[in-house]
């Protein structure tokens, strides 16, 4: 009934071009051609493959020309190419510059209201405005912003960004800021009282940021409320050390930073 032996000749090495070659993806499922162990992929090198079968025992193979059977057929197994590298980002979201060499600071300033400002800021966009040669300075404070500002002498090629707290309608900030009309000066806020408050409440694992009452020092109601026995130092490096990205903080404060980091370092016209 056949015109020649079937098992005559080596049947698993099929001729020379005739045999595919598959990449050994994680979890592909073949059979050693000569042994008959079968099982999956669980790792693979340049030399050599490991299979597990599904008794959970794994054997190591080498890497050689029609040495597996894919479905009955016989293939190659070959090491699959690398996945390209996503690029690396920085705690902001941006794409970290490797290999980065500090270079001179711009003129351009951004001034924020206190050191624990300037310490978020720092945290999350550090890496972004040393690309920039961008400096953050901090306040303490907002209270002379007005002559702070106659005082830096902001011009064309010399912005300056400041961030305030509490920058919400009515209050004692927005009256001050309202007093700075510069069109090389933009200054911009978020609504918290404090800036611990910019920091999402699920990266602290707590379920909200609690409410002071009026007359109670906020940062020390708060410690009090979460019942932390901590001075307010050491709760900010608690708070501080909770920030691992910009995932952590909320929108109101990630939308300001990135207007004022765009604003001293984007070339454009001012007014």
């Amino acid at each position: 009934m056949y015109e020649r032996d079937v098992l005559a000749g080596n049947w698993r090495r099929p001729l020379k071009g005739k045999i595919p070659q598959v990449p050994a993806e994680l979890d592909l499922v073949v059979e050693d051609a000569d042994g008959g162990f079968c099982g999956a992929v669980v790792a693979c090198d340049k030399e050599a493959v490991t299979l597990e079968d599904r008794f959970g025992r794994r054997r190591l193979f080498p890497l050689e020309p029609a040495a597996f059977l894919l479905e009955g057929k016989v293939v190659t197994l070959v090491r699959p190419a690398a996945a390209p590298q996503s690029p690396r980002r920085s705690a902001s979201g941006s794409i970290a510059v490797e290999g980065l060499r500090a270079q001179v600071a711009k003129e351009s300033r951004i001034y924020v209201e206190g050191i624990h400002d300037a310490a978020l800021v720092e945290k999350v966009w550090g890496h972004d405005l040393r690309v920039e040669g961008v400096v953050v300075e901090y306040l303490e404070g907002v209270d002379h912003l007005p002559s702070i500002v106659e005082e830096f002498g902001p011009g064309p090629d010399r912005r300056l960004g400041v961030l305030v707290d509490h920058l919400v309608p009515g209050s004692k900030e927005s009256r001050i800021a309202a007093q700075v009309s510069s069109p090389h000066v933009l200054i911009v806020g978020h609504p918290f009282v404090d800036v611990w408050q910019a920091v999402r409440p699920s990266a602290l694992k707590i379920s909200s940021w609690p409410s002071v009452p009026r007359g109670v020092p906020w940062k020390e109601g708060v410690i009090a409320a979460l019942g932390w026995k901590l001075e307010p130092g050491d709760a900010w490096r608690r708070i501080l050390g909770s920030v691992t990205t910009y995932a952590d903080l909320e929108p109101e404060l990630l939308g300001p930073v990135e207007e004022l980091i765009d604003f001293v370092t984007v070339p454009g016209e001012d007014g």
